[in-house]
């Protein structure tokens, strides 16, 4: 079945924070003052939504920092990179908004269930998909957008036609309306952020 059959908080999340909202910030790597800089910029560009990552344990206190940054102006802020269930406790004791992963894990998947976490499970391939719906998640992260292409968004729009994509993985300002054109809801972008044109094309797009 290609519907959700786990009641969890993801959908109705979702949902409200990406309506009118389809570029998502990374900031992955950076120093607590960076990550707090680039998220302002992406703020101040009207890119509302900011995930950082938390692939290991020294990148927390720039997700903190970020998290503070952002009940100051009232933003939301993910981790990403979270692959096990005691992750999600970290950065739910920190705060976080939302949860984002590479791939799609049962265990992570539960435990932000579990919580009343909002999760964005990765995916690549029909299989994860479906898994992936029939635990009540319909908002999916294309992962690695760019080698999976805007053809695997077009062609998983048939079977899966209720799924939210968001592409991530090699999306940069020149080809985010391409993937939004493809049937993705939200780009998630990293590197732009840092480049003035590039910020500029972005805000172009949300402007559309």
């Amino acid at each position: 079945m290609n519907g959700a059959t786990v009641p969890n908080p993801s959908t109705s999340y979702f949902e409200t924070l990406f309506a009118d909202r389809p570029v998502m910030a990374i900031l992955r790597g950076f120093a607590p003052d960076r990550t707090v800089e680039l998220c302002r910029r992406a703020w101040d560009a009207g890119i509302d939504v900011v995930e950082v990552p938390v692939q290991s344990p020294d990148a927390l206190p720039s997700l903190h920092a970020a998290i503070a940054a952002g009940r100051e102006r009232d933003r939301p802020v993910g981790a990403g990179t979270v692959t096990t269930p005691e992750q999600v406790a970290t950065v739910y004791d920190a705060g976080v908004a939302f949860t984002v992963a590479p791939g799609y894990d049962p265990e992570v998947a539960a435990e932000c269930v579990r919580l009343g976490l909002p999760h964005l499970p990765g995916v690549a391939t029909s299989s994860e998909v479906n898994q992936a719906l029939r635990t009540g998640h319909d908002w999916l992260k294309a992962f690695p957008a760019s080698e999976l292409g805007t053809g695997w968004l077009r062609a998983q729009r048939g079977p899966f036609p209720t799924v939210k994509f968001v592409a991530t993985g090699g999306v940069d300002a020149e080809n985010a309306a391409d993937f939004l054109a493809a049937g993705a809801r939200v780009v998630a972008v990293g590197s732009a952020l840092q480049d003035s044109r590039q910020l500029d094309l972005l805000g172009r797009l949300l402007r559309r």
